[in-house]
């Protein structure tokens, strides 16, 4: 199995891939989405919400010494979980760390196998999302996205 570049994230996934049944893999991930932190209204704004996706998601990063937080909720429990599992793999990271996970992980995990095609989608668009708000914090002068 591959490094991610993150412990935490490189965690998760071997949790997963070591876990054959789908239902036990489900079970995680709506563990994981009930650990979530609520989101901040002021937050659930078009230039936070993750585009592809059937459910309302929404994430922000904000970089603090350098290392981005991540805050986030959806409407879907199912996508929370998988919103969830992101935030607590990429929660430290400093944003170039963020953008050079492959999201190859993704597979590693098995989840996809047992996701509708639409909430696949929607996991890499959120993946995609984070990375794209990581990106933009390489950028200088810039503080939360």
């Amino acid at each position: 199995m591959a490094a991610t570049g993150s412990a935490e994230l490189d965690a998760i996934v071997a949790r997963l891939a070591g876990t054959s049944d789908p239902k036990r893999r489900y079970e995680y991930v709506l563990w994981l989405a009930k650990g979530l932190e609520p989101l901040a209204d002021a937050h659930r704004q078009d230039a936070f919400k993750v585009k592809g996706c059937v459910s309302q998601v929404y994430v922000v990063a904000q970089l603090v010494d350098g290392k981005l937080h991540w805050q986030g909720d959806s409407d879907a429990a199912i996508t929370k979980g998988l919103l969830a599992l992101l935030i607590k793999g990429l929660e430290g990271l400093t944003p170039a760390q963020a953008v050079a996970i492959d999201p190859g992980f993704m597979a590693q995990t098995g989840l996809q196998a047992s996701l509708t095609p639409s909430r696949a989608n929607g996991f890499i668009n959120i993946f995609k999302m984070m990375q794209a708000q990581a990106q933009a914090l390489l950028e200088p002068n810039t503080g939360d996205f």
